[in-house]
């Protein structure tokens, strides 16, 4: 008997949704919806899926075709309505990418940057004040966090306060909140002329909410490590996983 992460209440509440954005509802959409969020979670191979799913190349083709589309972000998207914006964290995560990630046919970047550690790709997340995913970004594991942030920040909603570690101490990042009306907290680092003397201690402690966040996805299996060779492909597979975090509420 294989374990299934959809209620019947979750798997309603999601289906209208995908309707919304114009996914034909066969009759065996939840089996196949079921059957990407099963590889999601242990990170096996597609043709390894178990047949009580169906044809495996045809649950792939369908992600792919669903990717290639931005469904799977767009439904993200749609879920995130209300999100609590007193507080907005930012952080970046880095993750191994498997050997069987690299070689995509095609010439774009796919967000695989290499290091000592070899290949990596980092995952920029932004969460509200309940510790829920906001929006995100992929881009190769060397890529630093204050490279990305600027235009990261300028497209997630105007928030009371952002917080974030010391990876974003620059003074375009700061600029950038304070251009949405927002409230930067982010210490300087040591050797700063500045300091810290206007620094909001108490709040930045709930920093650990983002942190908190990429424990969660971390858990399922084919996030904590890349395995999809495209770009697009690995944004939909964290977009599952943050739509999965966002049913319940």
């Amino acid at each position: 008997m294989l374990r299934l992460m959809l209620n019947d209440e979750r798997w309603s509440k999601l289906r209208e949704i995908m309707l919304q954005h114009r996914i034909y509802d066969k009759p065996n959409l939840r089996r196949v919806v079921e059957a990407m969020l099963y590889r999601m979670r242990v990170g096996c191979p597609w043709r390894d899926l178990p047949i009580d799913f169906g044809c495996w190349n045809s649950i792939y083709q369908q992600f792919n075709q669903w990717s290639s589309k931005n469904k799977l972000i767009q439904i993200f998207k749609t879920l995130v309505q209300e999100p609590d914006l007193e507080w907005e964290f930012i952080d970046g995560s880095i993750v191994k990418a498997h050997q069987h990630s690299a070689g995509a046919p095609n010439k774009e970047e796919q967000g695989i940057g290499k290091s000592v550690a070899g290949n990596t790709t980092k995952i920029h997340m932004a969460v509200d004040a309940h510790g829920l995913p906001i929006d995100f970004e992929i881009t190769g594991g060397e890529v630093h966090d204050c490279k990305v942030a600027p235009e990261f920040i300028k497209k997630l909603p105007a928030a009371e306060h952002t917080i974030a570690d010391k990876g974003y101490d620059s003074e375009e990042v700061r600029d950038t909140i304070r251009k949405k009306s927002s409230i930067p907290v982010i210490p300087r680092k040591s050797h700063s002329k500045t300091g810290n003397a206007d620094m909001n201690w108490g709040l930045y402690k709930y920093r650990h909410l983002v942190e908190n966040l990429f424990a969660r996805i971390k858990h399922f299996r084919a996030i904590a490590t890349r395995f999809d060779k495209l770009k697009r492909n690995y944004a939909s597979v964290v977009a599952m996983a943050c739509v999965f975090l966002w049913l319940p509420m």
